[in-house]
């Protein structure tokens, strides 16, 4: 099936986020539930990405955002927005990607080993159904690189979703 070798080694960032979106089309191609495909692809992430100590998806429900399919340590359940990394992007619309998330204000610390983070909020349309996240151990692990890269795994999941609707 699919590799989850971190040795695998790419010729660059952007290689293995192509690879990984490769990975992504085939895992959900013809499977119509977007939870399943989220377990995937967190699965995928979590298993493919470098450093990193959680990966996965929050839903919102129509007032704040809900735990959903993950891969890593036990997280927090719910994530009002506008509160932490999460509910920040929820809230504005706007990936964020934190280099220390001990200096963003009102971080929510989950798992206290995690360092770094990146948020992509998911949009159907205009309307919120929640965000990816995914955290690192390290500081300052993620490039913008890992944050385009991201976002593009989240398009193929969205695209999935809305193909199944």
């Amino acid at each position: 099936m699919f590799s989850f070798d971190h040795s695998a080694g790419f010729e660059s960032v952007p290689a293995m986020y192509d690879t990984l979106v490769s990975q992504a089309r085939s895992l959900f191609e013809g499977e119509p539930s977007h939870i399943a495909n989220a377990a995937n692809l967190a699965a995928l992430v979590y298993h493919s990405v470098p450093d990193l100590n959680w990966a996965g998806f929050y839903f919102f429900d129509g007032s704040e955002l809900v735990l959903g399919p993950f891969q890593g340590k036990i997280a927090c359940v719910r994530i009002a927005l506008g509160k932490g990394v999460c509910g920040t992007a929820a809230a504005t619309g706007q990936a964020q990607r934190v280099p220390d998330v001990f200096a963003f204000p009102g971080h929510i610390a989950c798992d206290a080993a995690s360092r770094s983070e990146v948020v992509i909020p998911l949009f159907s349309g205009d309307k919120l159904i929640g965000v990816w996240d995914v955290d690192s151990p390290k500081p300052n692990r993620f490039t913008v690189e890992d944050k385009d890269g991201m976002q593009a795994l989240c398009q193929v999941w969205l695209d999935a979703c809305s193909s199944a609707a």
